[in-house]
C-alpha cells in the first residue's frame, strides 16, 4: 500500500544556516532542506531517516515557499521538494525506521 503525505516549506531570510552563504546570491543549503524533509517524515509516520539518496535540481531561495511531497511503501520513502511554481527543486528516496523510544542516558 502506497501512502502520501504533503508539508509546506519555507525558509526564512533570517535563518542561521543561510550567514554567509553566498552573499547577495543566497541560498536554502542542501543540509538544511534535508533536515526538513526528514522532520516532516518523523512527524508523519514517526520514524527517522536511516539512508539517504538525494539530488538537488534547482535552488530554494530563502522565503520561497515549497512543498515536501512524501510517497512511502513499507520503510522506502521517495520525496520530492517543489517551489510554489510547481517546478522541481529537489528528490530522492531514503529508507525510514522506527524511532528509538530509549532514554539517552549520560556516562561521566
Amino acid at each position: 500500500m502506497i501512502e502520501t503525505h504533503a508539508a509546506p516549506l519555507c525558509i526564512p531570510p533570517e535563518h542561521p544556516a543561510l550567514a554567509g552563504h553566498f552573499p547577495g546570491n543566497p541560498v536554502v543549503p542542501a543540509v538544511v532542506v534535508l533536515e526538513r524533509v526528514a522532520a516532516a517524515c518523523k512527524a508523519w509516520r514517526r520514524t527517522v531517516v536511516a539512508a539517504l539518496d538525494a539530488k538537488f535540481v534547482r535552488p530554494l531561495r530563502p522565503g520561497e515557499a515549497a512543498t515536501i511531497m512524501l510517497q512511502a511503501e513499507g520503510a522506502r520513502v521517495r520525496f520530492e521538494v517543489t517551489g510554489a511554481d510547481g517546478k522541481l527543486l529537489a528528490r530522492g528516496v531514503f529508507a525510514s525506521r522506527q524511532a528509538s523510544m530509549r532514554p539517552v542516558v549520560a556516562r561521566s
